[in-house]
């Protein structure tokens, strides 16, 4: 009996030993949780924890991509358009991204959706197609304060496509057609 109970006991020592061993990997952070309050964050390498009473949570902390899908919007000068674009962003502290906002993800996704037909909306259609890089700054600056305090950095921006309405396309066609002329007949 008493063997039992000795082979029990180093079976469940073990079973801990093993259950407090922790890897992550250099991009990898773990943020603990003792009794569900924060612990504290660790990682890269190798690190223990207690069983049954810390409770990991893992985030990655290389950059990621995210593909804002077309946004229709209608710029400062009253035309319809659609844009969209790419961001990138990363997690400067897994803390604050896990306990701050309940999925970084979707809501950082959701700021750079909303933001980005903002700002295109109040500018007109010629500063959208002539002035993107400005509108990549601006777009990056808004999302990055809002998304700061959720221990994100927004790294970059980039409107990826701006697609006119036909009509418009055949009209600034006309436009530009009309302007070679003129200047063709004035020399």
């Amino acid at each position: 009996m008493g063997s039992i109970i000795g082979s029990l006991a180093a079976a469940f020592v073990i079973a801990a030993f093993f259950k407090s061993i922790k890897l992550d990997r250099e991009y990898q952070r773990g943020v603990i949780f003792r009794l569900g309050r924060l612990s504290g964050v660790r990682g890269p390498g190798l690190y223990m924890i207690i069983p049954w009473v810390d409770q990991k949570v893992q985030l990655d902390v290389r950059t990621k991509t995210v593909n804002i899908e077309p946004q229709e919007t209608v710029t400062a000068d009253s035309v319809t358009i659609r844009v969209n674009a790419v961001l990138y962003y990363r997690i400067l502290d897994p803390s604050k991204a896990i306990n701050r906002v309940e999925n970084y993800a979707a809501a950082v996704y959701q700021v750079a959706l909303t933001t980005l037909r903002n700002v295109v909306g109040q500018n007109i259609l010629d500063d959208v197609l002539q002035n993107r890089d400005k509108i990549n700054i601006k777009v990056q600056e808004i999302v990055d304060e809002i998304t700061e305090p959720w221990g994100i950095v927004i790294e970059r921006v980039e409107m990826k496509d701006v697609e006119i309405p036909s009509g418009m396309q055949r009209a600034m066609a006309k436009e530009a057609e009309a302007i070679r002329e003129k200047r063709a007949n004035w020399r």
